[in-house]
């Protein structure tokens, strides 16, 4: 039997690993050298793998060692895409069915990113942003439409990680929440409709560089 509580700490110090560059993308995840690495069994790393492949950040290959998983900019470009309507589309839903704890925690967690803006670590602070976008998913009470976004939000948490770290988006990104929020708080369908497609709709240019960047790299690295 598998420790579930256990695969999903390590899938979590995985998943930091490869959101930190750690693990870059392309890189073999070898099961016996992680499983020791942390003094675990192969089995629960085994399921940690496992559960990192079904959010698209690792991939599985026949007789092959797991490698983290390097997408092109336009695959992710297209996978962001897929995510700024669900988002969307969650958000116009929760104006009318996000119920009063729903609201609460939604601003909560909008409170918790404020904290952290100015001197939080950059992981800490993504992370209770991307539980800001998935607890707005929730609050649609659409339970295949909630399932969906969380698919294609942990498919793209590094490409969303790398954007997010960038210090120069802080000052934005704080001010596309608020609004969004205030949005909600009042259940304007419109505006957070337009909040949100302008807290989404720059997500592909600031990624675009990063990736390119990243490419170009791992290809010098080959020809040297």
């Amino acid at each position: 039997m598998v420790d579930a509580n256990l695969a999903t700490e390590i899938a979590a110090r995985l998943r930091r690993d490869i959101l930190r560059g750690e693990l870059l993308p392309g890189a073999k995840v070898k099961e016996r050298d992680n499983a020791e690495g942390l003094g675990v069994s192969r089995t629960p790393m085994r399921e940690a793998i496992r559960i990192l492949a079904t959010e698209g950040l690792i991939v599985l290959a026949p007789s092959r060692s797991p490698r983290v998983a390097d997408p092109t900019f336009q695959e992710l470009s297209d996978q962001l895409l897929v995510l700024r309507t669900l988002e969307v589309l969650s958000a116009e839903l929760a104006c009318s069915r996000a119920t009063e704890d729903d609201l609460a925690r939604i601003r909560d967690l909008s409170d918790q990113m404020t904290d952290l803006y100015e001197t939080g670590d950059s992981l800490d602070l993504f992370e209770v942003d991307m539980a800001f976008h998935t607890a707005i998913a929730d609050a649609s009470h659409n339970d295949s439409l909630a399932e969906t976004h969380h698919a294609f939000l942990s498919r793209l948490w590094r490409a969303r990680y790398l954007a997010a770290r960038q210090w120069r988006n802080r000052s934005r990104a704080r001010a596309d929440h608020d609004a969004i929020v205030a949005a909600l708080m009042v259940r304007d369908v419109a505006a957070v409709r337009a909040a949100l497609e302008t807290h989404l709709g720059r997500l592909a240019d600031d990624i675009r560089p990063i990736i390119e960047d990243e490419r170009g790299a791992a290809a010098k690295g080959m020809r040297n």
